[in-house]
Order: C-alpha cells, then structure tokens, then sequence
C-alpha cells in the first residue's frame, strides 16, 4: 500500500494533501508541531476514509526535527512512496527589520528541510523504482523582493535539479506555484493586511491548488501552477526587469 508523507499537516495545504491522498486510497504520515491537532486530523480522517493515519510530531525548524522525519523516510518497513514539502511560513517583513533567529528559522524551514528530507527519501525510492517529490513552492518565486521569495525560486531550481537527475529512475520530482490561498497562512499580525490587500477573484481554494498538483505528480510534470490567472502571472513576471519584480509585494502561498 503507498504511504505518502506531509509536512505541515495540521492545517491548510498540508491538511488538504492529507485528505485528498487519503481519500485516494494513500496511508499517510503526518508531520507538524501539534501532536494535540495532528491527533485530531488523523483520527478524523481515519474515521472517513479507512486510511492508517500516523502522526510524527516535529519542529522541522530544528535539527532534531528534521532528522526525526529523515529517520521515518529513510526507514525500510511501511516506506513512503511521496514526500510532500509543505511545511512553511511567512514572516511579513523586511530583511532589515526582522531578526536572524526568524531568518534562520524561515530558511530551515523552506531550505534545509526539503533538502534534508528529499536526502533521506530519495535512495529508497530509487532503489524501488518508484516514488515522488513534491515541493511547494509559490509564485513568488517569480519576484526577487523578500527571501521568502528567494527560498521559493530555490525550491523551484532544486525541484528541477532533482527531476534531471532522476530521470529514468521512475522517481520524479514536482513543484507547485501556487498564488494566494484561503487558509491560516495569512492569520498572524504581520501577514493579516493582505487579505484586504488582495481581491477575492486572487484567491485560490486549498483543494483546487491539492488537486492540481497531485495531477502534475500523476503525471510527472516537474513544474506547475494551479490557474491558468497565475500561470500568466508567473510568465509575465519571468518577461519583466529583475528591477521591477523585486520592488513587488509578496504573493505568499498558504
């Protein structure tokens, strides 16, 4: 049976990969800070589709968190056949004004993380001859303006890198770019504005962005963006001036 593993699984994005992987005949592995509401999704979720539901709580922002999911994926009994790095944050602020600790914490999260666990996954999927990585990403990866963004184009060349290198293997490599997405991404004090500062037509429901990128792991597509409102976006922003795009506002993704 394939079992498929998320990262940032308590909520948004992350809760939805889990339910719609479940709901497609996936056990699964959830990774996040709550055991309490990691224990709540998965006895839900459970109940309403049969799937086995493990729960691994981890800081992935810390060592020992991260090496506690590497451990699990690196593991030979039940292995994971898809790695969802879902796992992240926005600080909602400039490089300038926020603190290294956050900095660091941003960039465990959104680099050292996915590097980390896609480290420990990938040599048991290849040796199987099968399996995948999915990397969540965002458009802003598009724009040069904040280093959330700049995490983000980091995860789009990174999933490309991989894709190259496992061509062949029947393991690939996916990222999503998804835009603005209804969930509790943009509820703390210095995210919350965006939500008036963007119209409602710019955002997206966690299930269409789900649902669109497991169709892209399906068929093996590296790179993809979940409306056609934002494929465009993400097109003309490669088309414009580097200078242009980094004095742009963030378009965070969940």
């Amino acid at each position: 049976m394939a079992i498929a593993l998320v990262t940032g699984a308590s909520a948004g994005l992350g809760e939805e990969f889990a339910w719609q992987l479940a709901t497609a005949g996936h056990d699964v592995v959830l990774v996040a800070r709550s055991r309490d509401r990691l224990s709540e999704v998965a006895e839900v979720l459970t109940s309403a589709t049969g799937r086995a539901a493990e729960i691994l709580p981890a800081d992935l922002t810390t060592e020992e968190g991260r090496e506690a999911v590497a451990d699990r994926l690196a593991a030979d009994e039940a292995p994971v056949s898809l790695l969802v790095n879902n796992a992240g944050f926005g600080l909602g602020e400039g490089f300038l004004t926020s603190t290294w600790e956050r900095e660091r914490a941003l960039l465990d999260i959104h680099v050292t993380a996915p590097l980390q666990l896609a480290h420990a996954a990938l040599p048991g999927m290849v040796e199987r001859g099968h399996g995948a990585i999915l990397n969540v990403a965002s458009v802003a990866a598009r724009l040069g303006n904040s280093t959330y963004a700049a995490h983000k184009r980091w995860a789009v060349d990174f999933t490309q890198a991989l894709a190259g290198q496992l061509a062949g293997t029947g393991v690939t490599a996916t990222a999503v770019l998804p835009g603005l997405v209804r969930t509790r991404f943009h509820d703390t004090d210095s995210l919350r504005h965006m939500r008036d500062e963007f119209p409602d037509l710019a955002w997206l429901d966690p299930e269409r962005v789900v649902t669109s990128a497991l169709a892209a792991v399906r068929r093996g597509q590296t790179v993809v963006t979940p409306t056609p409102a934002y494929a465009l976006a993400a097109t003309v922003m490669r088309a414009v001036p580097t200078a242009v795009t980094r004095r742009g506002r963030t378009i965070a993704r969940d």
